[in-house]
């Protein structure tokens, strides 16, 4: 059958007409394209600086990620580094380290200009007498017939200058903790001790193992002379706080005096103990627990006036509960002897911005409370602590200030837990049991600055009349300092 070309010809007609419709619509829709504006790229997630911070001479600016909502993203703080551009030479790093291990914090504003010659001196004096020791011993262990070849006098001496030496190093290391001598008095005082009763444990250690006599004989040592490092260095403020005027050699003299003749009656009892051949271990036990168990009662005796972190909680919570600042007998004795300087404290003075926020909004939220102040205190949920982050323009009553602030926070959160005063005490230096949401934590820093508002000048002022000294150089402030962004 013949097709229809009437029908093919409307086929066609139709067909037409669609593509021409089509055409139309695609013409229209690309014209409308060209004549929209472009549409903006999408933002950034950083945005602009939050804040900047200077530690040591370098200095950082903190970014945030933007959580579309108007808020930031949590964790997203991002310290970049101002002195990138500009970085360290390498043999001015390796100064930086050697100076801290030879001179003082400060040097050399912190020293008298006699400093220096004196440790120089020294320096070579030490040199020579080192020296000769090597020689001094192996002629006195060759006088007494240690051996009678020629090979032996030579290694055991050897052997003995190691041990010392090794004691010589780990006194050097350990003397870079020098202010914390100033923080810690006490706990290093009583630690020390510890470490000397540890270090003539290892060397009693080695008549069972005589084939390890060096690496015995060296630990020993080191403990040992830890502990000397310490004794020495807290002998004098210790001595000073029983002066009663400038009298401070005399008193020295006089204490030196006792101890060397406690140590010469201690000496003779052992030597007529020794001859009846005791246990050696039950012997030393006794020994060991009368000698800590002095040195703890030792330490609990002494009276500071300055206030370390330790005596400044004692204190604060003393004031917050009673409206009263204990004397110093009373701050003393409640102090923590046991809170060695290692350990983590549950209140930070003078952290890092990084350490105390754990998200920016954070910082956003509180930082406007303490515009008038030089300070901000803040807790963080995820670490557990209480931190004060110092401002630049912050000096020395800024200082006591925000750690008062800070700790009036941490006894305000214990306070929450509904908890006793020796549950409190108990529970003085965990706070991971602590749950609060980030609107309690804002809401408690508030009321805290309200707080202190109204009750630093009193607590300040109670201190003083107790015979406290305040000042905030024992409190270990941290070396972290932040300032405004247009300050940079």
């Amino acid at each position: 059958m013949a097709p229809n070309p009437m029908k093919q010809s409307a086929n066609s007609t139709t067909t037409t007409i669609a593509n021409k419709e089509i055409l139309v619509r695609e013409t229209m829709r690309i014209s409308a394209n060209l004549a929209s504006p472009p549409q903006p790229p999408p933002p950034s997630p950083i945005v602009g600086i939050i804040c900047c911070e200077e530690m040591d001479g370098r200095r950082w600016k903190y970014l945030a990620e933007s959580d579309g909502f108007g808020g930031f993203k949590k964790n997203s703080f991002l310290p970049v580094s101002l002195n990138s551009n500009h970085p360290r030479d390498p043999l001015h790093e390796v100064l930086s380290f050697v100076t801290s291990y030879v001179v003082p914090e400060g040097f050399p504003d912190s020293v008298t200009p006699s400093y220096v010659p004196y440790m120089t001196w020294r320096a070579l004096k030490h040199f020579f007498g080192g020296a000769m020791g090597v020689f001094t011993t192996q002629t006195l262990l060759s006088s007494v017939g240690v051996c009678r070849n020629r090979a032996a006098p030579g290694a055991v001496a050897i052997n003995w200058i190691l041990k010392d030496g090794a004691g010589r190093v780990g006194k050097m290391l350990f003397a870079r903790q020098g202010k914390k001598f100033d923080y810690d008095l006490k706990q290093l005082r009583f630690t020390g001790d510890l470490l000397m009763e540890l270090g003539a444990g290892v060397e009693l250690a080695t008549a069972a193992v005589p084939h390890l006599f060096l690496p015995l004989a060296c630990a020993a040592n080191v403990l040992k002379n830890v502990a000397a490092v310490t004794s020495t260095s807290t002998r004098t403020p210790i001595y000073k706080a029983f002066a009663k005027g400038e009298n401070i050699g005399d008193v020295t003299a006089k204490g030196e005096c006792v101890g060397n003749i406690a140590d010469l009656l201690g000496t003779g009892l052992s030597i007529l103990i020794a001859k009846r051949n005791p246990s050696l271990v039950t012997t030393f036990s006794l020994l060991s627990c009368g000698y800590i168990l002095s040195s703890y009662r030792e330490v609990k005796s002494v009276v500071l006036h300055t206030l370390n972190c330790g005596r400044f909680s004692v204190a604060v919570e003393h004031f917050l509960m009673t409206g009263q600042v204990p004397t110093l007998q009373e701050g003393n004795m409640n102090e923590n002897i046991f809170s060695f300087p290692w350990k983590d404290r549950p209140v930070v003075l003078g952290s890092r911005i990084k350490e105390a926020f754990q998200d920016p909004s954070a910082y956003v939220a509180i930082e406007p409370l303490f515009d008038r102040e030089r300070y901000i205190v803040t807790y963080n949920p995820s670490k557990h602590k209480v931190y004060a982050v110092l401002k630049d323009q912050a000096k020395s009553d800024d200082i006591l200030k925000a750690a008062f602030h800070a700790h009036v926070l941490f006894f305000s959160l214990m306070k929450s837990l509904n908890e006793n005063k020796a549950s409190s005490l108990k529970q003085r230096e965990d706070l991971s049991n602590m749950t609060h949401t980030v609107a309690d934590i804002e809401a408690r820093i508030a009321g805290t600055c309200k707080t202190v508002a109204d009750s630093y000048g009193c607590f300040k002022n109670k201190a003083k009349e107790q015979g406290w000294t305040m000042s905030e150089s024992h409190l270990n402030p941290g070396r972290a300092r932040f300032y405004p962004v247009d300050n940079r």
